[in-house]
């Protein structure tokens, strides 16, 4: 039996924070504060002022358009106390587009109404949660990243919807692949544990290579992306570019009922009476995608496709590259496919755009946008222009008018980065220059560079002559160096910490700015706590168990692993009512784990027979063979240390690895 609206109002009101890693993280442990921006800086983000359009103020009009409710008075109160320094007038620590941004995703946020029928929550995490209306409950469309923010907003939501806020939620439907928009699918399932829930092509195996495989450096990344031990204040986050930030909490998973598109790009379903037309764009913004159009309603869903800036073609904390062309053929389908028809545009961030001219407009324009990053890169690709110089080359390529709207603006992606994914897809890292074939590994090349420069002492007495004339990107790359070859040069390691700083000063990009800035930090004060963690027991739970000894292959000191020898290993997986689930054959061979599934054991030293929530609790930690053999959950025949031998070779990531240079 479902559990009531009521007991949704009684849940405790959460507090938010509304900027945290893309994971629950510490704070920062010390006193950190920024410099001040110098002459320089001040002068080129004046200078970047004048070429903005402050006078159009449309998307602020959308921004707040159709509010239902706002935040009670707790909730707004901390949305306003994290970010009270946004102003009217911008800092010059802060490039004024970005800061700009920042005001806009300051704008009132709560319940908002897209159409008849259709509603978003704003404001409560990174991505907006769109509850659309079925013939006997609510379908939730994207369902945040956390548990707790989910919770949250379908409390607040049913508190002030004016219509069918008696009704349960019957459908939960993840857009993509990436955590905030399936995160916190627990938040609804736990009150609606009857929810079908839909999920784009191939999701799930999906969210294991991008969170799970590389989870360990992606997260220490992630953590200089986001900039999850700055401060909030003007010399540290201002904001995420996509809104404020993402919420705290745990995120779940739910593997889908039903994956949509798995038979071809186009499927229409009618879920809860009503009919939805899904289009595969898996390989744009997320490698498991879709957007949605929903006739009756001539609403269309355009996922993480489009939203009021530019998107990343590569994200700074890893990814697969995506296919800038397919993205903008995509958005050119949707408006073949919908164009006509459309009267609202809602998306997976961002406000909706409203009226058919409207739409297609704000279509074509990020569209073209897209076009532009894949063709350009290419056509200067083709000229002999490198991976190092096409991000700079293509900003002459792009027109004026393009620059010049506010929702193409690199806020999230950029074009200089977004260039270099083109070029990196098509051409990979390598430009063919011999000198760049096999290079120094990176310390000996530093030591090399030093000594040719005269020393340390020499190249930063340089370095301050070139910073002092705001020569900031040269420093960097030569101070760099310094620091690499002799980390305790502190005078180096000063300077480069204030070129870096100037640099975010007057980066357009919240991630580039929270990149240079958390660099300053580390060189200053050193590394601090705050690393998200890549993969929770509940997104791991929903792994297979084939996926999970990938995981561990990639955990596997190969040399250590050698000496072994062979050892082999079925695994078998038990439901919870005892029945076979899966059957791996495991081996490790020439210092690598390989497995397969099978039909039935092969020969093998060992067979171990085990819940498949029970090896997920071990490979956290959690409860070890030993204990769940002594309390008769596991069974084990054949040599009884074969899955301790192959756990020996198993190292232990360091989730604080350097990233600038320190030591």
């Amino acid at each position: 039996m479902k559990k009531s609206l009521i007991a949704i109002s009684m849940l405790t009101t959460l507090p938010f924070t509304v900027f945290a890693a893309q994971h629950q993280h510490d704070h920062i442990s010390v006193d950190y504060s920024g410099k001040p921006a110098t002459p320089v800086t001040a002068a080129h983000n004046a200078e970047v002022a004048k070429g903005l359009n402050f006078n159009d103020k449309t998307a602020f009009d959308r921004f707040s358009r159709n509010q239902i409710a706002e935040f009670d008075q707790v909730t707004a109160d901390i949305l306003r106390a994290e970010f009270s320094f946004i102003s009217e007038q911008f800092p010059d620590s802060v490039n004024p587009s970005l800061y700009r941004q920042a005001q806009l995703n300051m704008v009132p946020n709560g319940l908002y109404k897209v159409t008849d029928g259709i509603y978003q929550i704003r404001g409560t995490d990174l991505s907006n949660m769109t509850l659309i209306r079925g013939e006997t409950g609510w379908i939730v469309y994207d369902v945040l990243l956390t548990k707790e923010a989910a919770e949250q907003s379908l409390k607040f939501a049913f508190e002030h919807l004016p219509e069918g806020n008696n009704l349960p939620i019957v459908a939960m439907i993840y857009s993509h692949s990436h955590a905030d928009h399936f995160g916190g699918a627990r938040g609804v399932q736990n009150f609606y544990p009857d929810v079908k829930v839909y999920g784009s092509n191939n999701i799930t195996a999906e969210i294991v290579d991008e969170n799970v495989l590389t989870g360990n450096a992606m997260s220490r990344r992630a953590s200089y992306q986001y900039g999850v031990t700055l401060g909030k204040n003007n010399h540290g986050i201002i904001d995420a570019a996509l809104a404020k930030g993402l919420s705290k909490g745990e995120i779940t998973y739910v593997k889908p009922d039903y994956e949509i598109n798995q038979q071809g790009p186009w499927e229409t379903l009618v879920i809860d009476g009503l009919e939805m037309v899904f289009m595969d764009v898996s390989g744009t913004e997320a490698a498991s995608e879709m957007v949605t159009y929903i006739p009756s309603k001539k609403a269309l869903s355009t996922a993480e496709l489009t939203y009021d800036g530019m998107h990343n073609i590569y994200t700074l904390r890893g990814a697969k590259v995506r296919d800038a062309l397919k993205w903008s053929k995509n958005i050119n389908q949707m408006i073949s496919s919908f164009g006509q028809d459309v009267e609202v545009l809602f998306a997976s961030h961002s406000a909706p755009v409203w009226g058919n001219e409207q739409v297609n407009t704000y279509l074509k324009m990020q569209r073209d946008n897209y076009g532009l990053v894949h063709n350009q890169s290419l056509r200067l690709a083709n000229q002999g222009v490198v991976l190092q110089d096409i991000g700079d080359a293509i900003m002459d390529t792009i027109p004026q008018e393009v620059k010049q709207t506010w929702y193409t603006n690199g806020y999230h992606g950029t074009y200089s980065h977004n260039a270099k994914a083109v070029y990196n897809m098509y051409l990979g890292y390598f430009d063919m220059n011999p000198a760049n074939l096999n290079p120094l590994p990176t310390k000996k090349e530093s030591l090399k560079f030093v000594e040719y420069m005269g020393g340390a002492n020499k190249v930063v007495e340089k370095a301050q002559a070139d910073f002092n004339q705001g020569d900031y990107r040269f420093v960097a790359t030569v101070l760099n160096k310094v620091v690499m070859a002799e980390p305790s040069h502190q005078q180096a390691r000063d300077l480069l910490a204030d070129a870096y700083e100037q640099l975010g000063y007057q980066a357009e990009g919240a991630g580039w700015r929270n990149i240079y800035l958390t660099g300053a930090q580390e060189l200053r004060v050193g590394i601090q706590p705050g690393a998200p963690k890549s993969a929770s027991a509940d997104v791991l739970g929903e792994m297979d168990v084939a996926t999970l000894f990938d995981f561990l292959a990639v955990k596997v000191d190969s040399i250590v692993a050698a000496k072994l020898g062979n050892v082999s290993l079925n695994v078998i997986t038990k439901t919870k009512q005892g029945d076979v689930e899966t059957t791996i054959f495991v081996e490790l061979s020439h210092g690598n784990l390989n497995n397969i599934v099978v039909d039935s054991p092969q020969p093998a030293d060992a067979t171990l027979t085990i819940a498949k929530t029970d090896m997920v609790n071990m490979l956290l930690g959690k409860t070890s063979l030993k204990q769940l053999l002594q309390q008769g959950k596991a069974n084990m025949t054949g040599d009884k240390q074969a899955f301790g031998k192959i756990a020996s070779t198993l190292v232990q990531f360091n989730d604080q690895f350097e990233i600038v240079p320190l030591n």
